[in-house]
């Protein structure tokens, strides 16, 4: 067990009335030990088998937030050692230009994992570009294949931010057979994987929405609770059980109320709420957020392993 799982234990074996502090899940550390375990097997996987992972990405046009997210993956994807392809194409790029690049990344036995930067420019239709992609390189895990593997508790590849999630509640809590867990959102990118992983672990499952019913409520039968809708420090304290894995995945950005000019980034949890309630916190920024680029890495070394017929990276997949 983790020195943070440790804490979250003795913080629920605490018998005093009052409430110990909860434990900050520290999503960046996280995902170094992340990264560095998949920098190792892909020195192994070089050494024992010649073989360089591969991860392709493909940037249109020129959105400031997509320039720094595509060379964050660069950087990152060099430092473990594998290989980075990049490829940018014009804003107005036309969709066959688009899908001729993805075919020949779906050829090349080089390359074992694709994704195309999103948002793409309005003329271009993001399903079809996703559903372009072979299943089997989806590294983002966004395919209709990739879902219905998953919902069917087949192999597949999986969205990174669940992903990342899922990773984050094994370290904390190990076995979640039986728990209860509230997912707020149903989106196709986050809330439908992170249910159906949860479900894969055998908690009793709920995804919440804007429509559920007396959502608080919901909320406060959770052990595990996710949110991820966007809305900043929608879940405050008495939506919380008490010594339940708080996971917040939402991000808005505010303007800071100290710094003029300056941004402050805001979960969907009011954190320091959830911290005289819950028995860990992911915290908004440095909690799932570090996570996603990780997770990208380990299924692109998956994608790899399952090309090559070698066995999967223990501790990296669902």
């Amino acid at each position: 067990m983790s020195a943070t799982a440790e804490g979250a234990q003795a913080h629920a074996t605490t018998t005093e009335g009052a409430h110990t502090p909860a434990t900050t899940i520290d999503g960046k550390a996280f995902a170094a030990d992340v990264r560095a375990k998949v920098a190792d097997h892909v020195t192994r996987l070089k050494n024992d088998h010649g073989i360089t992972p591969g991860l392709a990405v493909i940037l249109v046009g020129e959105d400031p937030a997509s320039e720094v997210y595509v060379a964050a993956k660069h950087k990152q994807t060099v430092e473990v050692g594998m290989a980075s392809f990049e490829h940018r194409l014009p804003a107005d790029v036309s969709q066959d230009v688009l899908f001729a690049l993805i075919d020949e990344l779906n050829a090349d036995a080089t390359v074992h994992g694709i994704l195309c930067q999103f948002p793409v420019p309005d003329h271009l239709d993001e399903r079809a570009v996703v559903a372009r992609i072979d299943p089997a390189k989806d590294v983002d895990g966004l395919s209709v294949v990739n879902a219905g593997l998953l919902a069917s508790g087949e192999t597949g590849l999986v969205s990174c931010t669940p992903l990342g999630c899922l990773m984050l509640l094994r370290d904390q809590l190990g076995n979640m057979s039986g728990l209860e867990a509230v997912v707020i959102g149903r989106s196709n990118l986050f809330g439908k994987p992170m249910g159906q992983l949860l479900l894969r672990e055998n908690c009793t499952v709920t995804i919440a929405h804007s429509r559920t019913k007396d959502l608080a409520e919901v909320c406060r039968r959770a052990d595990i609770l996710v949110a991820a809708v966007g809305r900043a420090e929608m879940v405050k304290a008495d939506w919380i059980k008490p010594g339940a894995t708080v996971i917040d995945v939402g991000i808005t950005r505010i303007p800071h109320p100290e710094k003029p000019g300056k941004s402050k980034l805001l979960g969907d949890v009011h954190f320091a709420e959830a911290m005289t309630v819950a028995k860990a916190v992911t915290p908004v920024p440095g909690g799932v957020g570090p996570m996603t680029i990780a997770c990208l890495l380990a299924n692109t070394l998956t994608a790899c392993c399952r090309a090559q017929g070698l066995d999967e990276p223990e501790g990296l997949t669902a």
